[in-house]
């Protein structure tokens, strides 16, 4: 059986436009209630998307919002991914996702030493 080439399930197309890594994760994350399609709440990842919806959801630290251009036919590269929808979001301010090096490296003798005798005193 084959769907019209103009809607799609919301969780394979979020997996397609890469934003899931797994198609699972995309299902669960509708399921558990947190994407909106057009303004409305969605729970079943069944739910059926066409060309123009606006779909909210959150990934990672950032609230999404994208505009579905396209519906893709496969889960291709992220090139490929990226010319399935318009990212609406606002731009995030840009924090460096890892913490900046000190450049303290690793602990001397002497700081291991101490370390060492600091958990025996807690220990007891």
């Amino acid at each position: 059986m084959s769907e019209p080439a103009d809607r799609i399930r919301i969780d394979k197309w979020l997996w397609q436009a890469r934003f899931f890594k797994t198609r699972s994760l995309s299902a669960k994350q509708v399921s558990t209630g947190h994407v909106r399609l057009n303004d409305t709440k969605i729970h079943k990842p069944a739910q059926m998307v066409t060309l123009g919806d606006v779909l909210t959801f959150p990934q990672g630290r950032q609230l999404r919002v994208v505009r579905i251009d396209a519906i893709g036919t496969r889960r291709g590269p992220a090139p490929e991914a990226q010319a399935l929808y318009f990212d609406m979001s606002e731009p995030q301010d840009d924090v460096p996702a890892n913490p900046r090096f000190e450049g303290k490296g690793r602990p001397g003798k002497k700081q291991r030493r101490e370390l060492d005798l600091s958990r025996r005193r807690g220990a007891f």
